[in-house]
């Protein structure tokens, strides 16, 4: 059987420098290293972007997010709104609540805050 290790996760983007930009100055993301692609280091995941012109201006609505948890949805999401992020409104769900929002590229983004025992 073939043994895998996990690589990274990666979003097509159609400008690097303002991917960047948004992930790095809006997110707070590490940025590692950049070459034909950039590089940063989320809770010791690898997170890339990956520059194409195949895919810009498009919206990829697969299944494939990134989704990262927060100690609550109301407070990042308002912090986001704050720094011109567009973003949609926090839905509650079984276990917790998710807060959504779309990087330039259209590529959406999850926060989820999990439910506390009461």
């Amino acid at each position: 059987m073939v043994e895998f290790k996990f690589d990274c996760i990666f979003y097509y983007v159609s400008d690097l420098d303002k991917a960047i930009g948004f992930y790095q100055g809006k997110l707070g993301f590490k940025l590692t290293s950049r070459d034909v692609v950039a590089r940063f280091d989320v809770d010791g995941v690898l997170f890339e972007l990956v520059p194409t012109k195949e895919h810009a201006g498009t919206r990829n609505d697969g299944n494939g997010r990134l989704c990262l948890t927060v100690k609550s949805v109301a407070a990042a999401l308002a912090e986001f709104k704050q720094l011109g992020v567009s973003i949609r409104e926090a839905q509650k769900k079984p276990g917790g609540v998710l807060g959504t929002f779309r990087d330039p590229d259209g590529n959406e983004i999850c926060l989820w805050e999990y439910a506390t025992g009461s």
